[in-house]
């Protein structure tokens, strides 16, 4: 269809003529078109009639039955490392800490501080920590997703989510014959907590939901006096475990509080040479750990060891009425690695070095 008036449009346009755009021929325009559509066929009109009316049917019936799109607690975290944010964590961007501090050269400083130590005692039993340190971003990369150690892979380790009591005997069940001293502690300490929102010594981690909070009695490697101060026979106990991981970056002990509706983001540990151990202090129902896919309850005054370079989460879905879910964490020594090997560690992830 052509009407008279987008003849005169074109050749204006095409003569490069200005279009009056005034209200005469605005309402010259509209009875154009008005009488266009009379003059044209009755069937194509109907027909872009229908056509309109399916396509506004299908845009409704599609945004209808569109299902909302479920924002899991991994797609909160993933990809918001602009943020700072990674694998459930704020980054805090320190240089001091060995997780947040991203250092493009950490293999050549690993090799360099392994070469220090063969220099001062021997390169004797060295021969796993060096192949891990010179093939590190290879066993990094190549790992499979349900273990993935953020800093550091120990290679030939034999791999599991949970480990058995008897892993490391002496300190489980020294623990455990503890648990009411460390119980007694923490409870002193939690008092604190009716007078301010967080009371001095306490660290608030980021969760999508609910509230994490944790008492460092060692930080990676480094003692806490002030909060030592507060658990003088808790921080005792720490002297008297075997293989607590005391003298490197990969060693904590810590108490650690979940509030009721607290869910932490899955993520992964720095590296696969240790085992946590968590005591449950406080354990309402409906609180479970699940590390490789393997969900696992606590128990008041029983040890649960796992590996946390696996990708584990938790979360406390009680009611505000059981109140919250306490453990007391601990980095104990992976079984496998030898004498000789955590004398190496300690040395070359050395807090500050």
């Amino acid at each position: 269809m052509a009407s008279s008036s987008s003849s005169v449009y074109a050749q204006s346009v095409s003569k490069g003529c200005p279009v009056s755009w005034s209200l005469d021929g605005l309402r010259d325009c509209i009875a154009t078109g008005i009488q266009s559509v009379r003059d044209c066929d009755t069937t194509a009109v109907v027909t872009v009639a229908c056509l309109l009316v399916l396509f506004v049917w299908y845009c409704y019936h599609v945004g209808r039955e569109q299902p909302r799109p479920y924002v899991s607690v991994n797609s909160l975290m993933q990809g918001a490392d602009a943020n700072g944010l990674q694998n459930g964590y704020v980054y805090c961007q320190s240089p001091e800490c060995v997780r947040c501090a991203h250092n493009e050269g950490l293999n050549q400083k690993l090799y360099h501080n392994l070469q220090e130590y063969a220099k001062r005692y021997s390169w004797s039993g060295m021969g796993r920590i060096h192949k891990g340190i010179r093939e590190q971003g290879r066993y990094l990369n190549s790992r499979p997703s349900i273990q993935k150690p953020e800093v550091f892979f120990l290679p030939d380790l034999p791999t599991t989510p949970y480990f058995a009591r008897d892993a490391q005997k002496h300190d489980v069940e020294l623990l455990e014959r503890n648990f009411q001293t460390i119980l007694c502690e923490f409870e002193t300490l939690y008092k604190a907590f009716s007078n301010c929102s967080l009371p001095q010594g306490w660290k608030m981690n980021s969760t999508p939901s609910g509230e994490w909070v944790t008492f460092y009695l060692v930080n990676q490697g480094v003692c806490v006096p002030r909060n030592c101060r507060k658990c003088p026979r808790t921080y005792r106990l720490l002297g008297s475990l075997r293989t607590c991981i005391g003298n490197n970056v990969f060693g904590n002990a810590c108490i650690s509080v979940l509030s009721p509706g607290t869910v932490i983001t899955e993520h992964y540990g720095p590296t696969n040479i240790r085992i946590r151990c968590h005591l449950g202090l406080k354990t309402p129902s409906g609180c479970e750990l699940v590390v490789g896919g393997e969900p696992q309850c606590w128990a008041e005054g029983r040890c649960l060891l796992f590996d946390d370079s696996f990708l584990h989460t938790a979360f406390h879905e009680g009611s505000a009425e059981d109140g919250p879910r306490v453990v007391f964490m601990v980095d104990l020594w992976h079984p496998n690695v030898a004498a000789a090997e955590r004398q190496a560690l300690d040395f070359i992830f050395a807090p500050g070095r």
